[in-house]
């Protein structure tokens, strides 16, 4: 027997610090602390942080290891989601040797998500080559793997060569924590179907995009992994606000939503604008470029699929389109744009009590 349509709530963190939000750094992050406390007890499955740099207001998460290091300490259940870590832009050993740390940290609660970054800025500031992104994760990748075995590592490739290195600790997760995956182009969704990984769904792309990659995603995992055993995991991010009062979910989203997606879709535009080998995929998303404009608005995130905002019975109605199409996990971004914490608590009581129990259920499927 199995049970179908399950899907899991997670969180997902930017660490917003907007001016018109009035609250500083330490008031954002003590918030965060405590509202995964609360997490634990209101059934979200895992807490995600993002890795972002120079990006005032928007992210002030350029450390994540260390708030998920925090984070292991204030909780005991919740899972805790490194993602995505942009490999092009660190040494693939001392990831894997913050990533073993958080793991016996945590007492294995890590999940580990990749990527390339999309962020010529921080590219610029790294001193690294963002054409040369994706055989830098192919390399990086390969390395991590070898950790997972808990041997020495190995490794003569075209930019690492490492002889007779032992990664300590030693994570707690056996074989290794999950991993996930960044995708954003066709391309990456077969990709991580051939390397077995999950993947991660940026909040930047509207649901028709999403939903044919998540088709492709797990025809192409049909092809690449014929264990029957092994499944796709697909791991979307949605901005989520549902309160009781529909409407005050409404403005609120108005001012802390629309900021968080309209400043997200800017910072995409230099990729746009300026194309690097393989992120041609971006070219194609051209038509989006409106969207960081002033007429961005709730009701075009609404019909574009990127956002679910309103009342409980409204926002169960809207988040079966995501479980029916395939998504295993929605990384709920609720404090997204400078959400006052209050508000965020109220969504998250509101989800556990009056939406959560409706795609838990445990329906018996015979065959």
């Amino acid at each position: 027997m199995r049970y179908p349509n399950d899907m899991r709530f997670d969180l997902f963190y930017e660490l917003a610090v907007p001016d018109f939000a009035m609250r500083n750094e330490a008031q954002v992050f003590r918030d965060m602390l405590d509202e995964l406390a609360l997490a634990e007890t209101c059934g979200f499955g895992t807490a995600w942080f993002v890795e972002h740099h120079f990006m005032r207001e928007y992210s002030h998460s350029s450390a994540p290891d260390l708030m998920l290091a925090a984070a292991s300490q204030r909780t005991r259940t919740l899972r805790l989601g490194h993602a995505v870590v942009p490999l092009p832009y660190h040494h693939p050993l001392q990831v894997a040797e913050r990533l073993a740390t958080l793991d016996v940290l945590s007492g294995g609660r890590i999940e580990f998500g990749f990527g390339r970054g999309f962020s010529p800025r921080e590219y610029d500031a790294f001193g690294v080559d963002m054409d040369r992104s994706r055989e830098l994760v192919e390399e990086s990748l390969a390395i991590l793997r070898q950790t997972f075995t808990r041997n020495p590592v190995n490794f003569a490739g075209r930019h690492f060569r490492i002889e007779n290195a032992e990664v300590l600790p030693k994570y707690v997760q056996r074989p290794h924590p999950p991993l996930w995956m960044a995708a954003v182009s066709p391309e990456s969704f077969e990709l991580a179907a051939r390397l077995g990984v999950g993947v991660l769904v940026g909040p930047f792309k509207p649901w028709f995009m999403v939903r044919t990659d998540i088709e492709q995603y797990r025809a192409a995992w049909k092809k690449y992994q014929p264990d029957p055993e092994s499944k796709p995991r697909v791991a979307m991010t949605l901005g989520l606000l549902c309160l009781e009062d529909g409407e005050r979910a409404r403005e609120l989203a108005k001012t802390h939503l629309v900021w968080f997606y309209r400043e997200l879709l800017k910072l995409t535009a230099p990729v746009l604008e300026k194309l690097h080998a393989g992120y041609e995929y971006y070219k194609k998303m051209g038509t989006l470029k409106f969207l960081a404009e002033k007429t961005l608005s709730l009701a075009v995130l609404e019909t574009l699929g990127m956002v679910v905002v309103g009342d409980p019975v409204h926002c169960r109605k809207q988040l079966e389109t995501y479980r029916h199409a395939g998504v295993d996990r929605l990384l709920c971004a609720i404090s997204a744009g400078g959400l006052p914490t209050e508000a965020a608590r109220e969504s998250m009581h509101a989800l556990h009590t009056q939406v959560f129990p409706c795609f838990n259920e445990k329906e018996l499927v015979t065959t």
